[in-house]
């Protein structure tokens, strides 16, 4: 019996960029077992480009990497890192260079989340977000540099959001953490760029069919009447997210380096910060 829990791969896919466009690449792709990054994994995979999903259940890694080639016909290897540890970011970086010989791109996307006043985060809670978006990001950035891109060139796509661009109410943790991931952005792109790497962020906004949106729909921070106020009148989707990084790993995207793309609808300028939401916080913190 099927698996539940485990992600779908699309239905259908129509094509916005040439089919070929990533033929013959490599991307590295955390937290590509489940989630935006596990459907980001299927649209580059759409474009001819194998990729490596890697995250810390082995068993979930290996389901979706089937589901992923069967649907695509490109090859997935599924790898088992802990984005906080460097010897396993290490060695599984070896073992990527090793089945595949090159790391076009590297995807940041392991990440964590669940919504809390600060007054109630614990101090584990607080770094255990942070070790996971900051520390992961630069672990696994610094391996594929020093094994690989350095000497060849390449992408690396660090997924933030737009959280910390208003300070989101129980998001401190996020909100460090996302803020973090934008200024590496910067600071990366001006230390590697002379290597030929190129360093691009993207922020999506709510993403539909995610677990990020339920905790936070679950914690009433975006209930209809909110969503309504998002200029384009709608959710994005993880194919939207895919496609997004697709462009900014391919040619067309090749003198772009060093900023964050908002794909939100334009959220963050409309979203109430609504402060009616600290007085009495819905759901499980």
């Amino acid at each position: 019996m099927a698996d539940s829990t485990l992600d779908a791969c699309l239905t259908s896919y129509d094509y916005v960029f040439k089919p070929d466009i990533l033929r013959g690449k490599v991307a590295f792709i955390t937290g590509g077992g489940s989630g935006i990054c596990f459907t980001v994994a299927e649209v580059f995979m759409r474009h001819q480009c194998d990729t490596v999903i890697a995250s810390r259940n082995l068993n979930r890694l290996k389901e979706a990497a089937k589901r992923l080639e069967t649907a695509t016909g490109q090859r997935c290897l599924p790898l088992q890192v802990d984005v906080r540890k460097p010897e396993e970011v290490l060695r599984s970086v070896d073992q990527a260079l090793s089945h595949y010989g090159r790391i076009d791109v590297l995807i940041n996307g392991a990440a964590g989340n669940f919504p809390t006043p600060a007054s109630r985060l614990s101090f584990n809670g607080f770094k255990t977000v942070l070790d996971i978006d900051v520390m992961g990001s630069f672990n696994i950035s610094k391996a594929v540099y020093d094994k690989y891109m350095k000497d060849h060139g390449g992408v690396i796509i660090n997924i933030s959001a737009t959280l910390p661009y208003r300070g989101q109410l129980f998001q401190i943790h996020v909100n460090a953490a996302k803020a973090a991931i934008d200024s590496m952005t910067m600071t990366l792109c001006n230390e590697w760029g002379p290597q030929g790497i190129r360093v691009v962020g993207i922020a999506p906004g709510p993403i539909g069919d995610t677990e990020g949106l339920r905790r936070l729909a679950g914690a009433g921070m975006l209930g209809e009447e909110v969503l309504k106020k998002i200029p384009l009148q709608r959710i994005g989707t993880k194919r939207e997210v895919g496609d997004c990084a697709v462009f900014a790993a391919s040619p067309a995207a090749s003198y772009i380096s060093g900023s964050t793309i908002v794909m939100d609808g334009g959220h963050w300028m409309t979203y109430d910060n609504n402060f009616s939401f600290y007085a009495k916080p819905k759901g499980k913190l």
